[in-house]
């Protein structure tokens, strides 16, 4: 018999598992875990495995897991918990063979061309080029942005650091909300705009530009708000999809994403209504001489809820990935 190989794709917050048939990509006996609830990572392991059943000579001895933290070096410490641990504690404590650390949007990327067609909600339709690169994008707790391509025997993830880049106004009212938040912070990067925390600083922006009194103290409440007619957050919520719309063309020119352009993350399946009455396309295209280039690629919402374990899947075996 087999074993199985353990996935994970662990935040700040929950750490969700799965097992997978080794060669294979479908996350069976899937549970999220809260991080809070354990020491550390090898003790949530051990409580999902005791959970699944899969102890003693059911056990696996192969392992891939996700962060949302650098992973590159021996010591790996969570960004917004407490975790820390080395490669070598971890494989020892668990007996494992093989353990694989990755970044989680190297996962999200690795994850994107084993989502089925029925988990991808059209933005803009196009004609992918089928040896090219393709783009992952996703608002979240940050902006995550990476490209996969296709080698010769596995996808390559390219990992970027591209949330960090500079946000660039193109407009009146984004010159004015860019001296807003450089009152505010210093030097302005799209990340500071395009996340969960960035939709509600958009929103408090707007109330101190047009004189009004927020309403509003989260991100959710943002999009609540909008949905109930509220002017200013109706606005925010529009201007959000037009700058990502603006930087996820940018990235497009830069990856030469011929391949296609995916968002990923948490936010956008929630705001799927709200994309074809923002300018996301326009601004997507708008890029001069480029327009029909930008034009031509296909835009898609990943709407899988699992697509950081697809991407650790792929990584367990991928030669590419280190």
């Amino acid at each position: 018999m087999t074993r199985p190989a353990l996935i994970g794709d662990l935040g700040g917050t929950n750490a969700r598992f799965a097992l997978v048939t080794p060669g294979g990509f479908e996350p069976h006996d899937i549970l999220s875990l809260p991080c809070a609830d354990y020491p550390g990572l090898v003790e949530a392991i051990r409580d999902y495995l005791e959970r699944v059943g899969a102890t003693g000579d059911d056990a696996p001895r192969e392992a891939c897991l996700a962060f949302a933290c650098p992973t590159h070096g021996e010591r790996i410490k969570m960004t917004n918990n407490p975790w820390s641990f080395t490669r070598a504690e971890v494989k020892d404590a668990l007996g494992l063979e093989l353990f694989k650390p990755i970044n989680d949007f190297t996962a999200q990327a690795l994850g994107v061309p084993h989502v089925a067609e029925d988990e991808l909600v059209e933005v803009q339709p196009g004609e992918a080029v089928p040896h090219a690169a393709r783009l992952v994008i996703g608002p979240g707790t940050g902006l995550g942005v990476a490209g996969v391509f296709p080698g010769r025997h596995a996808w390559i993830p390219l990992p970027t650091e591209g949330g960090h880049v500079t946000f660039a106004p193109t407009d009146e009212r984004e010159q004015n909300l860019l001296r807003h938040f450089r009152n505010r912070y210093g030097r302005i990067s799209v990340e500071r705009l395009l996340c969960g925390q960035g939709l509600l600083d958009l929103y408090l922006a707007h109330c101190s530009l047009k004189g009004a009194n927020p309403a509003c103290d989260s991100p959710a409440e943002v999009t609540e708000a909008a949905a109930s007619g509220d002017a200013v957050a109706r606005d925010t919520l529009l201007r959000f999809l037009k700058i990502l719309g603006d930087v996820s063309g940018d990235a497009a020119l830069t990856l030469g994403a011929r391949g296609g352009v995916y968002l990923c993350g948490g936010i956008l399946p929630r705001l799927l209504d709200w994309l074809p009455q923002s300018r996301f396309r326009e601004a997507f295209a708008d890029k001069g001489r480029m327009n029909g280039y930008n034009a031509d690629i296909p835009v898609q919402v990943v709407t899988a809820p699992w697509t950081g374990l697809l991407g650790a899947a792929e990584a367990l075996h991928n030669e590419e990935v280190e």
